[in-house]
């Protein structure tokens, strides 16, 4: 099978979806890899070093897509991108179709398979493609929100940590997933004062006991959430459900009773955003803008930012499914792994991930009986 890794032209987005050593696990396995010119070297892997490792290197975007089987990337096609797809081909990356009619449509006219990383789901529902990405992106989430309350970036002035004999920031993580957990910890670890919502009462107490009494936890209802928003520094929004388009947890009029100079990073903005008042996606050359005095950020691709750490977390996660889709076929490897199974998300110019057809009210087609109908 023919695998190709095309360049990331997302704005600042200098991650690769596979890595020198992911080129020679599929080469050693009698696979073919095209990668994209230059494709690495926002990660640090310079194309002498895909060569080396068995893979071909090309000039070509084009030529890449035209002879590939299996896209590999790592954030979603953009519309320059459409017009490479191919019918029967593969797209193995995020894809974040809930909040992207465009792009599902794209898919489906070209009829590509598309496997999104970010709705793999094991048995537990744990999501183990994106988690990579989410723990590096709640840890970035501080490091972001502690930037922009600097008074240089419009911020309050506030250290998140303090000092002796004055106070620490409060931050208020609405979401306890694997962003917010990696955000609270990154939070408190500065000495932050942290509370985390969520609305389930087990992960709530997974979350008081493996932080040992140094954050507060909270339901997440609207009278709770109002609350905590109102008193927030630095509100980081880390709601997720699979698939699907972030529910707005935060309203517009809880983003009114912030102090002025406070910040939001709402880091669930790939799936639409979970704060009312983010109204836009912004890039790492303009991260933020104000609303009602407050700083809100709201950058799609954040871990790209730290590609180096990125791409190595990313590839340990997604490299062994590429590897089953190479060697038996993607058709096969989807039918034989039911966690697989849950990232195809188009097929035969379908949608087959319920919570994108919902989101976008399109018709939706079970993933089994859509593949067996190839």
């Amino acid at each position: 099978m023919i695998i190709g890794v095309p360049k990331e032209i997302k704005n600042s987005e200098y991650r690769v979806g596979l890595t020198p050593g992911g080129a020679h696990a599929l080469a050693a396995a009698g696979h073919g890899v095209l990668v994209e010119q230059s494709a690495g070297e926002g990660s640090g892997f310079a194309d002498g070093q895909y060569a080396e490792a068995g893979a071909q290197v090309l000039a070509d975007k084009k030529a890449l897509f035209d002879a590939s089987d299996i896209i590999v990337k790592v954030k979603e096609p953009l519309e320059q991108e459409y017009a490479l797809f191919r019918p029967g081909q593969t797209l193995y990356t995020y894809l974040h179709l809930a909040a992207n009619r465009t792009l599902t449509q794209a898919l489906l006219d070209a009829r590509v398979t598309g496997v999104a990383y970010e709705t793999v789901q094991l048995p537990g529902g744990q999501l183990p493609l994106l988690a990579p990405m989410s723990e590096v992106a709640g840890r970035l989430s501080v490091q972001a929100g502690a930037t922009l309350l600097q008074k240089y970036m419009g911020g309050m002035g506030i250290l998140l940590g303090g000092v002796p004999g004055v106070a620490p920031a409060e931050v208020v993580i609405v979401g306890g997933g694997v962003v917010g957990m990696n955000a609270a910890r990154m939070a408190a670890g500065l000495g932050a004062r942290v509370t985390i919502l969520d609305i389930s009462k087990s992960r709530l107490m997974y979350l008081d006991d493996i932080f040992g009494g140094r954050v507060t936890t909270l339901y997440c209802n609207a009278y709770n959430t109002a609350q905590a928003v109102k008193s927030a520094d630095l509100l980081i929004g880390a709601v997720l459900v699979a698939g699907a388009s972030a529910p707005k947890t935060v309203s517009e009029a809880m983003v009114k009773t912030m102090k002025k100079g406070a910040v939001i990073v709402d880091v669930a903005i790939d799936q639409g955003g979970s704060i009312a008042t983010i109204d836009h996606v912004t890039t790492h050359d303009h991260p933020s803008y104000e609303k009602y005095g407050v700083i809100h950020y709201s950058v799609a691709n954040m871990p790209g930012a730290v590609p180096r750490t990125s791409t190595l977390a990313l590839e340990a996660a997604t490299l062994p499914y590429l590897l089953a889709m190479a060697e038996k076929g993607v058709k096969r490897a989807l039918l034989d792994d039911p966690a697989l199974l849950l990232g195809l998300n188009t097929c035969g110019g379908r949608v087959t991930c319920r919570a994108v057809a919902e989101s976008l009210g399109m018709e939706y087609m079970e993933a089994r009986e859509c593949l067996e109908a190839l």
